[in-house]
């Protein structure tokens, strides 16, 4: 006979043995929490591309709407202003493509032929000075197309494809900041009324404030743009480079309105114009000036100009254009001063600020509490 407890003992240890109930309920959800996890990943880099072209469209959207406005106060449609807005941008840019690419497809004809002569005086100054004998120019042809010959066809097609997404990308670009401009305040409508009256408040708040500091963007990058130009047409006049207006209008705009390579783009042209129309030295010329003017734009105007417009200080300014271009590229260098501006102005509207302390570290000195520490320290030597 046995007793209780040891009739019960096997009994617990196979209870004991089998999983819990709450454990495959548990496995499901975190096999399917992971499968979503996976693919909300995959979802965000395939529609980071579409993110960044509507990113872009309300951008220029906001860019736009000050002439939209005014055509709506003065009695246009909506509609018909957004149009008109969008298709005046996109002429005025046709209206630049047209005047400064035919002269930049002429220059670079004429640059083509003068090419081999550059190289064979190149060859000569070698050859007679340092006793270095350079290949033929016909033979350093031959020697890069074969060696490079399939480099060439896959970045032809490579250029091809990237040329028609592009193109698709514009269009994308294009239709989207037709929409949000076109219907303006439906569509802050439509999203306010998701909302309680004090968000919508603050969304409308934090939305004109996205307005203005896009709109002291754009204005930053003209000045720096009518700054870039006449330096630009005073050292080609002073040279006597011919087309120096117009070269100095291709300059500021290219290398304002062009994120990261408008610097390199826009110098191009003039430094073409300079070899082909008058020779070497002055395209060296223009190349250094080039190069200079971009460091003082870099170091003094583009701070100053940024920190005024849109109430930055200029490293940090710097800093950000930095950072951002790290992290998105030339649209991210390009966008970052008016995200941070806005970011800035948000902080600044809805973020408590106190009092500061009395402390000789928050301000300079003035010139009688200099003198009067000098004197106290005696004349001794002073660190």
């Amino acid at each position: 006979m046995t007793g209780p407890a040891e009739r019960s003992a096997p009994r617990g240890e196979a209870t004991s043995r089998r999983p819990p109930r709450w454990l495959p309920r548990a496995l499901l959800m975190t096999v399917l929490a992971v499968y979503l996890a996976a693919f909300g990943w995959y979802a965000l880099g395939a529609l980071r591309g579409l993110a960044i072209n509507v990113l872009i469209a309300f951008f220029l959207a906001l860019a736009l709407e000050p002439p939209v406005l005014w055509c709506v106060r003065h009695g246009w449609r909506r509609g018909a202003a957004a149009a008109t807005a969008l298709g005046g941008s996109l002429v005025a840019v046709a209206v630049v493509l047209a005047l400064f690419g035919n002269l930049f497809v002429q220059q670079l004809l004429q640059l083509l032929d003068v090419v081999p002569e550059v190289y064979t005086a190149v060859q000569d100054l070698a050859a007679e000075r340092f006793g270095v004998a350079l290949p033929d120019s016909g033979d350093l042809v031959r020697d890069v197309l074969t060696t490079f010959g399939d480099d060439v066809a896959s970045g032809a097609l490579l250029f091809g494809t990237t040329v028609i997404g592009a193109l698709f990308a514009m269009l994308t670009v294009l239709l989207v900041t037709y929409y949000l401009l076109a219907a303006g305040p439906r569509f802050r409508a439509a999203v306010c009324r998701w909302l309680t009256p004090a968000r919508q408040q603050e969304v409308l708040t934090l939305w004109e404030i996205t307005q203005v500091k896009v709109s002291d963007f754009i204005s930053s990058r003209i000045v720096l743009a009518a700054l870039s130009s006449a330096f630009t047409v005073v050292f080609l006049l002073i040279l006597r480079t011919p087309y120096a207006l117009p070269l100095a209008l291709f300059v500021g705009v290219v290398s304002q309105f062009v994120p990261t390579i408008g610097t390199y783009l826009g110098g191009a042209l003039p430094v073409a114009v300079a070899l082909t129309a008058q020779g070497l030295p002055q395209a060296l010329a223009v190349l250094a000036f080039v190069i200079g003017y971009q460091q003082l734009e870099n170091l003094y105007f583009s701070p100053k100009v940024s920190a005024r417009a849109l109430e930055m200080n200029p490293a940090v300014s710097f800093l950000v254009v930095l950072a951002f271009g790290a992290l998105f590229g030339a649209l991210g260098a390009f966008l970052a001063l008016p995200v941070a501006a806005t970011i800035q102005a948000t902080a600044n509207t809805y973020l408590r600020r106190h009092a500061l302390i009395e402390s000789h570290l928050l301000r300079d000195p003035t010139r009688w509490q200099r003198v009067g520490d000098d004197e106290a320290a005696g004349p001794g030597p002073r660190p």
